[in-house]
């Protein structure tokens, strides 16, 4: 061989170790990356499974992911986990964290995100209960670490989590549609349908006489419960679902665990037995707004408060609320609903039977609607309207007398006249008496004689009491010594 010919073979040696150290180092690196997207996944936190003693002294917190942080994310909501806790928040509940279907995405004004110029189309996010897939996580939020350190987070804090479940309808996109027609409902023609009698257009309608979907539907609630340490749910409109489905699914799903069920609903018979733990308020709902705008009286409250004697069980509960992402969104803020009495009401909804809600942005005093189907946020800025709710939280959590669970305080109706609202609470020894006055004039009201401490404005540790003049559209919580 010569001289040029060892040279040659001298470069290909070369070029050929070269070769391979560039392949073992892209081995490497791939190895590595590999390892890493491996990683073994966040365990589920462990807590005690929600009891009653919890539910007699909860404040529940309805969490819209996607509204809450201008990033609209899992790990940015996880980051005020703590906040929450400070406003006496023991249950977190998500709106839909699943992934929302393309087809038939809602947009504004009624329409879908295709009607609207291509350019228009990507800020219309469509509605969190057009779900395509019940067991992933909308990429919107982030993805199921970033869930399940929501998880920790909030039961490292004692705080429970549920989902909101969607289980009359689904998305368009959903892959029973392909692979299971007979799982909706179909009008003659053998088409699917959205639920009679709305507008939701965006969704397709489930047959429940199909026990296969039923089983299918179930399974993947278990699976949230087993694999991803939820406590519970949410159910969207419950009472549109067959009852024997509640039957059957809250039995299975509480052989796994001690799971609280809150139905969007107010049929009393979802509460029978064993079934659901809470129900809506609405009638409590309505009835305050029409108070706010003097449509309602002191006396409707009465009404409303001898039908849910006579309606509900004594260990049923009911969800208080003065707004929700529906309330918010379509019927306006509570300003809108309720001027500026909104102090009143919220001490008037934390201090009567059942479990008080707050709404993202409510803490904050949020003055605007919330968008439905594109991005918005809330304000972050804490002020007196935060205090109060932490003040009114902390009142909830320690004091029996505000028991509002399965064995809940003592209410006792106390006399008085038009516009004036008193009522007495009492359980474990203690005794809390609300006074509000429904009214543009000031009262001078009698009230059972006794000691007591103001716990809104302490202005003095304890003071004797059988009269008082009440301002207009004031409210008192006097804590009976």
């Amino acid at each position: 061989m010569g001289l040029r010919g060892v040279l040659k073979k001298h470069k290909m040696k070369k070029l050929t170790t070269l070769i391979c150290i560039m392949v073992l180092a892209l081995s490497c690196k791939e190895e590595k990356k590999e390892t890493e997207v491996k990683e073994e996944p966040k365990e589920v936190t462990e807590i005690e499974p929600i009891s009653n003693e919890v539910l007699e002294t909860a404040v529940i917190y309805e969490a819209n992911i996607r509204q809450y942080s201008p990033e609209g994310t899992f790990e940015e909501f996880t980051k005020d986990i703590p906040t929450l806790k400070e406003l006496g928040v023991k249950v977190i509940w998500l709106m839909p964290v699943f992934p929302i279907s393309e087809t038939k995405r809602k947009a504004e004004g009624g329409k879908f995100a295709s009607e609207f110029p291509e350019e228009e189309q990507d800020k219309y996010l469509g509605s969190y209960y057009a779900v395509t897939d019940f067991t992933k996580i909308n990429p919107e939020f982030g993805n199921k670490e970033d869930f399940r350190a929501l998880v920790n987070t909030a039961h490292e804090n004692d705080i429970y989590v549920i989902l909101d479940w969607v289980p009359n309808h689904t998305g368009w996109d959903h892959e029973w549609l392909k692979n299971h027609p007979e799982y909706y409902t179909q009008n003659e023609s053998g088409e699917i349908i959205h639920p009679k009698g709305t507008d939701w257009t965006d969704v397709a309608d489930l047959n429940y006489d199909n026990q296969d979907m039923r089983k299918e539907m179930i399974e993947d609630m278990i699976y949230w419960v087993k694999e991803e340490g939820v406590d519970g749910f949410r159910c969207d409109v419950a009472g549109s679902v067959p009852l024997d489905f509640w039957e059957t699914a809250i039995s299975k799903l509480r052989s796994e665990k001690d799971v609280f069920m809150l139905a969007e609903a107010w049929e009393p018979e979802l509460l029978d037995g064993d079934l659901f733990d809470m129900a809506y308020a609405w009638d409590g709902h309505h009835l305050m707004n029409g108070l706010a705008k003097d449509e309602k009286s002191t006396e409707d409250f009465d009404n409303y408060m001898a039908k849910i004697s006579n309606d509900y069980d004594e260990d049923d509960i009911l969800m208080n609320f003065i707004t929700n992402h529906d309330e918010n969104s379509w019927s306006g803020t509570i300003k809108e609903r309720m001027g500026d009495q909104k102090e009143l009401f919220t001490a008037l909804y934390y201090t009567m039977p059942g479990m008080p809600l707050i709404y993202s942005g409510q803490e904050y005093d949020m003055d605007h609607r919330l968008k439905f189907f594109e991005k918005d946020s809330i304000p972050k800025e804490k002020g007196k309207y935060f205090d109060l709710l932490k003040k009114l939280g902390e009142l909830k959590n320690t004091n029996p007398a505000l028991n509002g669970g399965k064995n809940p305080a003592d209410y006792k109706r106390i006399d008085t006249g038009n516009n004036i609202l008193m009522f007495e609470r009492s359980k474990a020894g203690q005794t809390i008496l609300f006074v509000g006055n429904f009214s543009d004039d000031t009262k001078r009201i009698k009230v059972p004689s006794g000691t007591y401490q103001d716990f809104i404005n302490p202005k003095e540790k304890e003071f004797q009491l059988d009269a008082m003049a009440i301002s207009p559209w004031e409210y008192k919580i006097l804590i009976k010594k």
